[in-house]
């Protein structure tokens, strides 16, 4: 048996059932709906919850003055497979007005002829049904999506997982519902302490907390999806699905080192899905030596650092190197001049410039280090051998050769 609408005009006629509420409901969002971004596979279930919404509506404008928990709880499951779905939480609120409004129009003009206090009451009865509404959709849908989110985090931290241990990632990535790349760029990151971790005043746990959480939103952002990263407050491993360019790379790291609003350092290479563990070794060993030679805050690939990478292996070649340096070791001013003048890639002015120096100092003190050394910093093959001593004498303080 339909349930009676209380007298309500339909098309200037009294509604006389359910039926008729939901031909308005069908007649009023079927264009609508037609026009939104909605699939044509949800617009059947935004007529059916717009007239779940009116009949709520007129029952809160005719003998009702509420509406029951249980109808609210249907509407916020609603919302909250809609949430699953993808739809997103503005259209999903307005379907809901839409009923709540379409409700008020069918029933004003009959409160109106009850008097100015029964048109307040109604009104205000319509203002806590919206309430009601828009509360229980929002939250059901937000606990939702942070559900689906859950998943999804879980799902992506299983096939990192996987990806970086070379056990059966594509098993693992079908069974969790991702697909895989043929190929990724691979990233090591080191992300600097934000300054308030450092205030006494601001817990250093949360601080660091929401300087991840902005990383990786930014992170999500750049790459159009959920990359497959594995990090923490002090960086860790980025995947991301094909080939990159350096321009890219950088901008990605920028947008990053933004957002942390603190210097991040990356390394960076590219692989086949099979040679990810491989890649990542790499990639986080050239992280580590960027940082044990105080390189500063960037992109840095294997051309960036070969010469140094090469000499991070102890060996004879490396212990020679890093003596060449030995005859400099009173005339501290003259290592500082072939540090800085490696800086400036050679520059005699820009040198003189950071040292106060005049360029004829400059050019005393390389003649200098020639003659101690044995190696003209002036020509290239003596400089080539010079500068490798520099990055061997720094990797023999760190990891001497046994």
């Amino acid at each position: 048996m339909e349930k009676s609408t209380s007298g309500l005009l339909v098309a200037g006629r009294p509604a006389g059932s359910a039926r008729d509420l939901e031909n308005v409901a069908r007649r009023t969002v079927g264009p609508a709906s037609r026009t939104s971004s909605l699939s044509a596979s949800l617009r059947s279930d935004v007529t059916e919850l717009t007239v779940t919404c009116l009949s709520m509506a007129v029952g809160v404008g005719g003998d009702s003055t509420t509406a029951s928990d249980a109808d609210i709880a249907e509407l916020g499951g609603r919302a909250a497979q809609w949430a699953r779905e993808g739809v997103p939480l503005r259209a999903v609120l307005g379907v809901y007005h839409e009923g709540i409004q379409m409700g008020w129009d069918l029933v004003s003009e009959r409160a109106s002829s009850g008097g100015a206090a029964h048109l307040t009451k109604v009104a205000k009865a319509f203002v806590g049904l919206s309430e009601r509404i828009s509360t229980a959709a929002s939250s059901s849908y937000v606990d939702e999506l942070q559900a689906v989110a859950s998943e999804h985090h879980t799902a992506a931290h299983t096939v990192v997982t996987a990806l970086l241990s070379g056990h059966n990632a594509r098993s693992v990535a079908r069974q969790s519902g991702i697909e895989l790349a043929d190929s990724f760029t691979v990233l090591a990151v080191s992300i600097a302490a934000h300054p308030d971790e450092s205030n006494p005043a601001l817990p250093r746990a949360v601080t660091a907390r929401r300087k991840l959480r902005r990383v990786q939103a930014e992170l999500a952002i750049v790459c159009d999806r959920s990359p497959l990263s594995m990090l923490s407050a002090e960086g860790g491993t980025i995947l991301v699905p094909g080939e990159r360019d350096d321009e890219w790379v950088a901008t990605l790291v920028e947008r990053m080192s933004a957002a942390a609003e603190t210097a991040v350092t990356a390394t960076v290479a590219t692989s086949s899905v099979n040679d990810v563990p491989s890649a990542s070794d790499q990639v986080h060993e050239l992280l580590d030596l960027a940082q044990q030679l105080r390189r500063p805050a960037g992109v840095y690939r294997m051309t960036d650092l070969v010469l140094e990478y090469q000499l991070t292996r102890p060996g004879p070649g490396r212990a020679y190197l890093s003596r060449v340096l030995i005859p400099l070791d009173n005339s501290p001013e003259l290592l500082e001049t072939l540090e800085i003048h490696i800086n400036h890639d050679l520059n005699r002015q820009r040198s003189a410039r950071q040292l106060h120096l005049h360029t004829n100092t400059v050019d005393y003190r390389l003649k200098r280090i020639a003659h101690l050394t044995g190696f003209d910093p002036t020509r290239p093959s003596g400089m080539r051998h010079l500068q490798a001593a520099l990055v061997a004498r720094k990797l023999e303080a760190i990891s001497p050769s046994a």
